[in-house]
């Protein structure tokens, strides 16, 4: 089991198959994706042989990420190698959902096992003012057939900001009612690009725990392989809610992730200094030096971020690594 100095266990990866986004959302490409470095993305072979290895060293679940995943037309493809990857024993994806209709069908065939779409608004005219795209029709259809088909859950990723907030989050809880998908309020994190952004749009998710709380909600115990949200349910409603808080104490304590990024690189935390290149190793079907390297490379990992002290490392944007 890849475990690190501070007896961390990781079970969960997060794989970045490209950096490349259609989105320019204000929080994280507001003047849109700018090609600044070669598209040298990982190959199926390269993929194939990162989900043995992870898969080998204890971990169950791999979450595909960009950018955008589904810009990439091998993106079936990939869903089934990692589904297809013994002691895998879940293959999620985030996507903007963009052609989620469309994509859906071959996404379910491949044997995804779960779907994060993200909508910033449930509000057509808000949700084309964040994202430059009016999508949120197509997307809405797209989650519905997910539900209806059943083969895979639903969660909506939608990000905190002080100037959308606090109008939407009754809207959201009132979608809730009567959809029974999971959605997550995720704090706007700090990157190199956006410090302007966050200083003025910044909310903390500890006000709207305290008020689910207050209104009847109940904490949702998590399996090892959860993702880092505090889940809450209400008998009166069929959909629950996820609070991702990277700014709350203690936040890293439970962390059970790592990432790799569409070149090849493992990034140890979302916020690290720097990506550790295994590109190298991903050249021969021979796993050993790559499993090697990743171990020997889980010893430099640190026990905390340090978002707290404006610290945000080599992250400029979160498309460069899917969160």
């Amino acid at each position: 089991m890849l475990t690190d100095n501070f007896g961390r266990r990781f079970s969960y990866l997060r794989l970045s198959i490209t950096d490349v986004c259609n989105f320019s959302c204000t929080y994280c490409l507001p003047d849109g994706y700018q090609c600044d470095q070669p598209r040298d993305f990982l190959s199926l072979c390269e993929i194939k042989r990162i989900a043995k290895a992870f898969a080998e060293l204890g971990t169950e679940k791999i979450r595909i990420t960009g950018g955008e995943p589904a810009l990439r037309k091998d993106l079936p493809e990939i869903i089934r190698i990692c589904k297809e990857t013994a002691g895998i024993k879940k293959v999620a994806i985030t996507s903007n959902g963009f052609k989620l209709p469309d994509h859906l069908p071959h996404w379910l065939d491949a044997g995804i096992d779960a779907i994060n779409i993200s909508i910033d608004s449930l509000d057509p005219r808000q949700f084309h003012a964040i994202t430059g795209h009016d999508k949120l029709k197509t997307i809405l259809t797209g989650i519905d057939m997910a539900l209806a088909d059943g083969r895979a859950s639903v969660k909506v990723n939608t990000v905190l900001m002080r100037d959308h907030s606090g109008r939407e989050i009754q809207s959201y809880l009132d979608w809730l009612k009567d959809t029974p998908i999971t959605l997550r309020f995720i704090e706007l994190m700090q990157t190199g690009d956006n410090k302007e952004f966050f200083d003025a749009q910044h909310v903390q998710g500890s006000r709207i725990k305290q008020n689910l709380i207050l209104d009847g909600w109940l904490p949702v115990i998590q399996n090892k392989s959860a993702g880092p949200a505090q889940e809450f349910y209400h008998p009166d409603y069929q959909g629950k809610v996820g609070l991702i808080m990277p700014y709350s104490k203690d936040f890293c304590s439970s962390c059970n992730r790592l990432r790799i990024s569409s070149s090849g690189k493992l990034h140890l935390c979302l916020f690290g200094e720097e990506g550790l290149s295994l590109r190298e190793q991903l050249q021969s079907d021979d796993i050993e030096p790559l499993q090697a390297k990743i171990l020997a490379l889980l010893g430099d990992k640190k026990a905390t971020h340090y978002l707290h002290e404006k610290l945000t490392g080599a992250t400029k944007h979160l498309a460069m690594l899917g969160g």
